[in-house]
């Protein structure tokens, strides 16, 4: 840029006065590099501007003066606008230390082993560098049986985190201690109208495996989808839904209890409606029913992979929404 106005200015003299130009260097140098490149472009800045002075008979005259004076002038706010973006930058991977942290205690990485199953998840946050959001996953193994919980929180942001938080605390508690499944459901139910403020609520599905049977409870949660050893696929849903997690306040609404059998060779997806409502360009919903036949990879976490890239193609950009998928299959 630099070189481009002095061969310019060369060419046509001074009658233009490009000279001023030349602190166009120093004043993009700061959006690149560091403080010593900044006052080194700066520095090749200020001598080209005195070399064009003397060529242009501008020495001595308020006009010359005036442009090495602009020049140093941008290379300082250059070098100050350096300082500050560093110091911005060292605070930026702070608070991105500490999402981590936080992903660590809110968002465990699920076992790879529960039982007698394997478990995947894979998860898109629609919040540019985010790692964590509205969704949550978590899956126990309990005396009684393995138990999943995958859900979905009104809105997004850090209020959605907090929500989050709140029912998949009660759920890691719950988990182990309930007896049977509509306990559990019940126990966050309760837990969920007594730190939900306002009107935040939560969807989600709760699913429980043991002999060779799956037992769900949802809470106006999307409907699993079952891809049987066959190659068939079905999506178990309950005679009524009920209201979600948060809106008791609104009336009893207890889930019932709905059944399928789970056999080895046998998958289990749960996903929040980030995935189902994921829309191409002629807004179309993304057909999950119909990209079953993607999780026959062998490790599940690849057939998870095969499954987020078809979205993300569907979609043909980022999303809109949070997405969550739990893979659950036999060993």
């Amino acid at each position: 840029m630099m070189g481009a106005v002095t061969v310019v200015d060369v060419a046509i003299g001074p009658k233009v006065g490009l000279l001023p130009l030349v602190s166009l260097g120093p004043a993009f140098a700061p959006l690149v590099g560091g403080w010593r490149r900044t006052a080194a472009i700066g520095a090749i800045a200020l001598v080209l501007t005195a070399g064009l002075s003397v060529y242009n008979d501008l020495i001595g005259v308020a006009r010359g003066y005036v442009s090495i004076a602009s020049v140093a002038g941008v290379t300082g706010a250059g070098l100050v606008a350096v300082a500050t973006r560093r110091r911005r930058e060292a605070e930026l991977a702070s608070m991105r230390s500490i999402a981590e942290a936080a992903q660590r205690v809110l968002l465990k990485p699920v076992p790879r082993l529960a039982g007698q199953l394997r478990a995947a998840v894979c998860y898109m946050s629609a919040v540019a560098e985010a790692r964590i959001g509205g969704d949550l996953y978590e899956v126990v193994a309990a005396p009684q049986g393995v138990r999943v919980i995958v859900g979905d929180v009104q809105g997004k942001g850090l209020e959605a985190v907090e929500t989050a938080a709140v029912v998949l605390g009660a759920f890691r508690e719950a988990a182990l201690d309930e007896e049977d499944l509509p306990g559990l459901g019940r126990r966050l139910m309760r837990s969920a109208d007594r730190q939900l403020e306002g009107e935040k609520f939560v969807t989600a599905i709760l699913a429980e495996v043991r002999d060779r049977e799956v037992s769900f409870l949802s809470f106006g949660h999307p409907a699993p989808l079952l891809l049987h050893g066959s190659g068939s696929v079905t999506l178990p849903e309950p005679s009524a839904y009920a209201l979600p997690l948060g809106l008791g306040a609104h009336g009893p609404s207890e889930p019932e209890p709905f059944r399928a059998e789970f056999l080895p060779g046998d998958q289990l997806l749960l996903y929040t409606d980030g995935v189902t409502e994921a829309r191409d360009a002629d807004g179309r919903f993304y057909p999950l029913a119909e990209r079953a036949h993607l999780l026959k990879e062998r490790d599940p976490e690849s057939a998870l992979e095969a499954l987020r890239e078809d979205l993300l193609q569907h979609v043909g950009g980022p999303l809109q929404d949070d997405a969550a998928m739990l893979l659950l299959r036999y060993r």
